[in-house]
């Protein structure tokens, strides 16, 4: 028996997901996209037999939907979704979608920065420790997808403000906030709007459900006193000693959950610097609320490997450190890449910039970068707030002229540093393909 009409708006993985999972699941599925559906994506939907158009919207055939799943990348101000909207069709992510079709318990990670590092960490924890899981959501295979295979007993979610926008009725049993600074400015009302969409990440949890904050972050503080949730609260600390939770003293990182204390020297982690101690400390938290063995969570905690386009050394060309932080798509990730450099820094910066207020690196550009080159097709707003303070910046269009120019300027002990702080799309696919590139730039060296 139907369950109904379901339209997928946007044909890329999430949306080929979502439709493969709806057809599964005994919807009549039809996918729409404005672009070009990848041969990969329309390969998959023909072989399903889901009725797909690329090119544009045929709008009979959308406005009859029951439910309508919609891409993370289509603003919900689109003419399309608003007149969905107004005739009063359900319009969901594919992550409420997904959520309805399994059984498992729900781990959520948001935040503004390190969200993939810690879904990664929390993901090596887990499967390390033996647990039946299955990583998605901003990060790989779409979640739909994998559920129209299995279910599993536990759901590691990288989760994007775009995608908590798309939440309603679903839970997230065991949610992190990570931290909130300004991002996606040009897709939301002001900075209150893209709070709240943070915290959407608790919106239905009940008592018996687990938050996992940062303590130090003066918007989460102020916005959870507002809130006042009634999920169990777990805070996590570089500056303060909390309960139930975790935070570092003298090098030393204390983990407090149900009153079970287990410890760890920060130097035995795997990832480094400041922001990196949050992401484990959220990580090994959620750990120990799912009662993991601490030797299995500790040796977790030491030998994981981060993603790829995250602060990911390269190595040395003639005494130049390389590194791509392609990942790097705002200011303030940078802020964390420039922070954890030693060496005098060639800053490889640019591309569609997204409300960026360079004032926040000021400090750390003047301290440790010696040259600047610009990746990106309008760099003007770049060089007119640095050109006081970097004597040297120059002008590229592509990650082989930037490295070569970085290659160029450098000299033993510096390193190259890409981080864009933008987003890639001026000339680029994604930040993936501006990764590759400078990769494949480096090796030719």
């Amino acid at each position: 028996m139907s369950q109904g009409r379901l339209v997928i708006l946007g044909g890329g993985e999430s949306g080929t997901g979502a439709a493969i999972l709806g057809k599964a699941k005994g919807w009549e599925v039809f996918v729409s996209d404005l672009g070009k559906i990848k041969s990969e994506c329309a390969a998959d939907l023909d072989s399903a037999g889901i009725k797909w158009e690329d090119g544009g919207h045929t709008t009979d055939l959308i406005m009859n939907a029951d439910l309508v799943v919609k891409s993370p990348g289509i603003p919900e101000k689109a003419p399309l979704v608003q007149s969905l909207l107004e005739k009063q069709t359900k319009v969901v992510s594919e992550i409420e979608f997904g959520l309805r079709y399994t059984n498992a318990t729900v781990v959520g990670i948001t935040g503004t920065n390190g969200k993939t590092t810690t879904t990664l960490l929390t993901d090596h924890i887990m499967r390390g420790a033996g647990l039946d899981v299955c990583m998605a959501g901003n990060i790989g295979d779409s979640l739909a997808r994998k559920l129209a295979e299995k279910d599993y007993e536990y759901l590691v979610l990288e989760l994007s403000s775009f995608q908590l926008d798309g939440m309603f009725e679903s839970k997230i049993d065991l949610a992190v906030l990570l931290n909130i600074t300004p991002d996606h400015l040009d897709r939301y009302d002001g900075m209150e709007q893209y709070i709240d969409s943070k915290f959407r990440i608790i919106q239905n949890q009940t008592s018996a459900d687990h938050f996992i904050y940062n303590a130090d972050d003066k918007l989460i503080n102020k916005k959870l006193k507002e809130l006042n949730p009634s999920s169990t609260l777990h805070p996590i600390s570089l500056e303060t000693e909390v309960d139930n939770g975790a935070y570092t003293k003298d090098s030393t990182i204390h983990f407090t959950i149900n009153n079970k204390p287990f410890t760890m020297s920060i130097h035995e982690l795997a990832l480094q610097g400041r922001h990196n101690n949050y992401n484990s400390m959220a990580s090994g938290v959620l750990g120990r609320i799912l009662e993991l063995r601490k030797q299995s969570i500790r040796d977790s905690l030491s030998d994981f490997t981060n993603a790829e386009h995250r602060l990911e050394s390269l190595g040395n060309v003639h005494g130049i450190e390389f590194i791509n932080d392609s990942k790097a798509t705002n200011i303030n990730s940078t802020w964390y890449a420039l922070e954890c450099s030693k060496r005098p820094i060639i800053w490889i910066v640019g591309g569609v910039d997204k409300g960026n207020n360079y004032d926040l690196v000021m400090d750390l550009v003047r301290d440790k970068v010696k040259a600047i080159i610009c990746l990106g097709k309008d760099n003007e707003k770049i060089i007119n707030a640095f050109g006081r303070s970097v004597e040297t910046i120059a002008q590229t269009t592509s990650a082989q002229e930037a490295v070569n120019t970085a290659y160029y300027l450098g000299k033993k002990g510096d390193t190259v540093l890409l981080s864009p702080a933008c987003a890639s799309f001026d000339l680029f696919e994604n930040y993936e393909d501006r990764g590759q590139q400078f990769k494949a730039a480096v090796r030719g060296l």
